[in-house]
């Protein structure tokens, strides 16, 4: 009956420089990572609607593969996420958030490009949904998704950290070649 139980999710805090994100995972892996500097509500909302009378338990120790992976990230550091993740979302968000995986480090694709790699072209408004409903910012890359004439498009976590996201990894991609 493990359906049936309710998975506790762990949070913490990762504070680097000048960002604080809140982040979550069960058990089995990261399922939440905040947007730049929002209030722990924003953690609390998501929880809310995506596990339901899950309790939320502050464990820094069990999170901190988690926010070492992360901070090596925003340091310019880590280019992919070794740490488990699990996916909360339906089998097409599953498949989007899958191929925002796929796209390299320091690279970008439009929202029909990520239609095109699930063999769903048409479906251009769903996986612009999909990529929207990304409960784990930075490790499923959804800042490496841009509009098709390489304007930067609406992201969680706000124009602010799409921008800074893509600049270190412009960053770190040129100084490691």
């Amino acid at each position: 009956m493990e359906t049936k139980s309710k998975p506790t999710l762990y949070w913490s805090l990762l504070m680097f420089k000048d960002w604080n994100l809140y982040i979550a995972s069960t058990s089995k892996g990261l399922v939440f990572v905040g947007s730049q500097n929002k209030p722990f509500e924003e953690l609390f909302e998501w929880a809310k609607k995506r596990f339901p009378g899950s309790p939320l338990v502050e464990d820094d120790e069990k999170l901190d593969p988690f926010v070492v992976e992360i901070t090596q990230y925003l340091e310019g550091n880590r280019k992919n996420f070794t740490v488990p993740i699990e996916y909360a979302g339906t089998t097409f968000q599953l498949a989007v958030w899958n191929a925002l995986c796929e796209i390299p480090y320091g690279q970008t694709k439009s929202y029909s490009d990520i239609a095109n790699d699930i063999n769903k072209p048409a479906a251009v408004r769903a996986v612009g949904a999909a990529i929207g409903a990304n409960p784990a910012l930075i490790t499923v890359p959804c800042h490496r998704v841009i509009g098709k004439n390489g304007s930067l498009t609406g992201y969680r976590g706000g124009f602010e950290m799409k921008t800074l996201l893509l600049d270190l990894e412009k960053q770190a991609s040129s100084s490691n070649e």
